[in-house]
């Protein structure tokens, strides 16, 4: 696997930064999300023709982690930052607590030779159920739904999730995107056990992410071993 860095990052406190939390971290989901998004992008952007190459989630508003081929730019004007490598050695049957915020899809098939069009898998569920039922059952069909994708992110990426891994926190952020549609898409927080099967695997699935949206915080899974 290719040297990555661990970042641990924090809007400074310094009165010139919180003169513009209003603007930094937004109330609103979806406009924290964006300017979030933004916020990061300054860390790991140094030309016009980078493309993203890390993965990062919000914390708590304006604490951030980071996992990158290459540490940030050291804008300590604004951040405060920790970096440390990230260099797991895993071996198979090791276990480890995890936790992951993610944008989890399904492709739908749309027809012969078409590609299929991307679903989050809470919504996928929720289809099949009448309108006026779906609040009642939102909960256990985002659980349900969520593990199933988990145990296939699995099975294709070198790990198995042991026991009732916790589902939680399913939400829509919109975020908008001047006279275009916004952009919306589901996320889900997942935390529990895991059993290493293919570290060969697995390890480079930790570098690229897990589901969708990972520009805007998801896929960054965080790992430590089980006691």
């Amino acid at each position: 696997m290719t040297a990555l860095w661990l970042s641990r990052i924090r809007l400074r406190q310094a009165p010139s930064v919180a003169a513009l939390a209003h603007l930094l971290v937004p109330e609103e989901t979806g406009e924290q999300a964006a300017a979030a998004h933004r916020l990061i992008w300054a860390l790991f952007s140094d030309g016009p023709d980078r493309q993203r190459d890390f993965l990062w989630r919000q914390d708590s508003p304006g604490q951030f982690l980071a996992l990158s081929p290459r540490p940030p730019n050291p804008l300590h004007d604004i951040f405060e930052i920790e970096s440390k490598d990230f260099a797991p050695t895993l071996t198979a049957g090791d276990r480890l607590r995890f936790r992951l915020h993610a944008n989890p899809v399904v492709a739908q098939p749309q027809g012969p030779g078409q590609r299929g069009k991307r679903q989050d898998v809470v919504m996928h569920a929720l289809y099949a159920t009448p309108k006026g039922q779906r609040a009642s059952v939102r909960l256990d069909l985002a659980q349900e739904s969520g593990r199933a994708w988990l145990a296939r992110q699995g099975t294709a990426h070198g790990f198995r999730p042991l026991g009732d891994v916790a589902v939680d926190g399913y939400e829509t952020i919109r975020i908008g995107r001047g006279p275009k549609a916004p952009m919306r898409f589901g996320v889900l927080d997942f935390e529990g056990l895991l059993e290493v099967t293919d570290p060969a695997a697995f390890l480079p699935a930790l570098a690229a992410g897990f589901g969708r949206a990972r520009a805007f915080g998801c896929g960054l899974m965080l790992i430590r071993r089980a006691t």
